[in-house]
């Protein structure tokens, strides 16, 4: 009888013990799923877009220097064949100046392939006076047509240049690397008589990016960044011994509904241009 009961003991333990097995199981099924939902958000966050790669010609720091831009195997051209729209609704930049750099480095308009080159002044390397404190670099297919006054800003006319990019995220970029960012704001710089668009936007992984959609936002939670970027671009010039930039708009950073029409206006002028239906009289390459 004892055996018995023994054997009903043990009987009864290991019912009791499956009928624990299959929730846990059910518990650790459902748990499995929650990291895949995580890594889809941060792959929708992130900021650069790593189809594109470089590839550096020449020594640095030298006149013959070129940074220029691959998808795949093929070269491309970061400032045609990159488009300004992300498929998200944000926008791709392009980073040609590293936060606290200062070597002034530029997309080569009039180059096939417009690779990344650095400016040059009668023969020499530019270089700013002092490092720039932001990413900074272009929208690819816009252009500032020195053809067109802008009525509102005393009929000063573009120059000659893809729009410029002010990124205020709290890391360095990558030069050469492609980014989306999302538009906040838009100075308006006269720089020797030519407009110079100086849009302000942050990339996606930022983590501000969420609490900033607007100019208002960044005062907000980057408060008196616009003001040292406005003094930062006004004052550059002046070490060289040349007059302070202006800025149009009594010096306001525009919000993001006058940033995204003057963003269209000048993709629109880029389209004329590439297209033909705009002379390209100033000799710029189109490939």
């Amino acid at each position: 009888p004892r055996a018995q009961v023994q054997l009903v003991k043990m009987a009864l333990a290991m019912r009791a013990l499956s009928g624990k097995v299959a929730p846990l199981r059910a518990v650790r099924s459902r748990a499995f799923v929650a990291p895949r939902t995580v890594q889809v958000r941060a792959q929708a966050t992130a900021a650069e877009i790593t189809a594109y790669t470089n590839e550096a010609k020449g020594p640095k720091d030298t006149l013959e220097y070129r940074l220029f831009f691959k998808a795949g195997s093929k070269t491309v051209s970061p400032w045609h064949e990159i488009p300004l729209y992300a498929e998200d609704g944000n926008l791709h930049y392009i980073c040609e100046i590293p936060k606290e750099t200062a070597a002034k480095m530029e997309v080569a308009t009039d180059e096939v392939g417009t690779p990344i080159k650095q400016d040059v002044k009668k023969g020499k390397l530019r270089f700013y006076p002092y490092n720039i404190n932001w990413n900074y670099g272009l929208l690819p297919q816009t252009w500032e047509d020195p053809a067109k006054k802008d009525a509102s800003l005393g009929g000063v006319a573009g120059d000659n240049d893809p729009v410029d990019v002010v990124e205020i995220s709290s890391k360095a970029h990558r030069q050469g690397g492609v980014y989306k960012v999302k538009p906040l704001g838009v100075y308006a710089m006269i720089d020797d008589g030519e407009l110079d668009w100086k849009v302000i936007a942050i990339a996606l992984d930022d983590p501000k990016a969420a609490l900033v959609n607007d100019v208002a936002d960044v005062e907000a939670h980057f408060p008196g960044e616009l003001a040292k970027i406005l003094a930062w671009f006004r004052d550059y010039k002046i070490p060289d011994g040349k007059p302070a930039n202006a800025f149009g708009y009594d010096n306001k950073c525009m919000d993001k509904a006058f940033t995204m029409k003057v963003i269209k206006e000048t993709h629109e002028a880029y389209v004329h241009l590439k297209s033909g239906a705009r002379k390209n009289s100033e000799e710029l390459s189109l490939i």
